[in-house]
């Protein structure tokens, strides 16, 4: 039986995988030098495996994505499961423009460790605290503080010491729902298509979610042309004929290629027109994010994140339990600074790793009856 090793994993890629794709056996590199011991897993393969022995990467499922996990059911997304979606898709999308599938997907696994508990909602209560003193909370930065200082799995340095393409594709990571602190330019494709997949993945559960909880209603989906595309397209291939019925998936399932149809067609020929011959010539480009939906489709895809905030993340039932984590937040964070020796820095890393269960014991250990 022929077993590969590195050496041949990156032989391969070199054989296989387009010229301007990110290659394990070129990288720049880590931070910190480490033993030659391994001989089974190129770079980026050992980038992924390490992000998911992490504890920030566990905590995930303990995080809000819109709902907190459990206050509404079993059967709605957390922090964890959006981040394995959004790595479903960033693997395939990588697959099809024949880039490397194991680095977009340890982006992809990393690209929410830092999310505080409670959502944006949380993160935009720790944002205000450190304001305070001259500091803020951005989970985007964040997730590369968990990756480069905050995890300790190594005696040897602190964090998962990645490969310096993992640390800048966390770097460039920006979706229309992040604060923008990066310029996008010089991102490679592989992460330029997790900040796409996210988009994608968020706004295709955060639709099922909310029509599974019926606060999305038909009527606020009824009238958007893409939503309209989706369901012909899904009754021509699977006879829709009941949103509330367990087809509504085939809706969103019809909603999700017309996206990914697009983007693939769009970057494909901005690729083409471009004709990149290495990754510099990717890091070099200046003028436009390269992987894309094409205008039209961007428009559709607006007017679609639009009715998702009027009609459900602006809803009181999502808004209530919101608020109420930014006020956990508000007074954990008050409650340290003033009972311990804690400095600012270290209650931002304390709070932002908390999951939004342990959030609230603290604050009923902190407040007893």
């Amino acid at each position: 039986m022929n077993i590969l090793n590195k050496t041949d994993l990156e032989k391969r890629e070199e054989q296989i995988l387009a010229p301007y794709a990110l290659k394990s056996g070129k990288s720049k590199g880590r931070a910190h030098i480490e033993p030659t011991v391994e001989q089974s897993r190129t770079n980026f393969q050992l980038d992924r495996d390490r992000i998911i022995h992490t504890k920030a990467f566990r905590r995930l499922k303990g995080k809000t994505q819109v709902l907190s996990p459990g206050a509404a059911g079993d059967h709605f997304r957390d922090r964890l499961t959006h981040t394995l979606e959004v790595t479903q898709i960033s693997r395939d999308l990588a697959r099809n423009f024949n880039l490397n599938e194991d680095a977009a997907e340890a982006i992809a696994l990393a690209h929410d460790l830092g999310h505080s508990p409670f959502g944006h909602a949380g993160e935009t209560a720790l944002n205000e605290c450190l304001q305070a003193h001259g500091l803020s909370f951005e989970h985007n930065e964040q997730s590369k503080r968990v990756v480069t200082e905050i995890e300790e799995l190594y005696p040897q340095f602190p964090g998962l010491n990645l490969s310096l393409e993992i640390i800048e594709g966390l770097e460039k990571h920006q979706t229309p729902f992040d604060q923008i602190n990066q310029e996008f330019i010089g991102a490679s494709l592989e992460a330029q298509i997790v900040n796409i997949a996210d988009e994608i993945a968020y706004l295709n559960h955060d639709i099922d979610d909310g029509l599974r909880l019926k606060i999305l209603k038909p009527a606020h989906l009824q009238d958007l042309e893409i939503w309209q595309e989706a369901v012909a397209l899904s009754k021509e291939l699977y006879q829709v004929t009941d949103i509330y019925s367990p087809y509504r998936f085939r809706i969103i399932s019809s909603l999700m290629k017309l996206m990914i149809r697009d983007l693939i067609k769009n970057t494909a020929q901005i690729i083409d027109a471009q004709k990149f011959d290495s990754i510099e010539s990717i890091y070099q480009h200046k003028n436009e994010q390269l992987v894309s939906f094409s205008a039209p489709m961007r428009a559709k895809v607006n007017q679609l994140r639009k009715s998702l905030y009027q009609n459900f993340y602006l809803s009181p039932i999502i808004q209530e339990p919101a608020q109420q984590g930014q006020q956990i937040i508000k007074e954990l964070f008050a409650y340290y600074l003033a009972k311990t020796d804690q400095t600012p820095p270290q209650i931002r890393d304390y709070i932002a790793g908390m999951t939004d269960s342990f959030a609230a014991g603290c604050l009923m250990q902190t407040n007893p009856l």
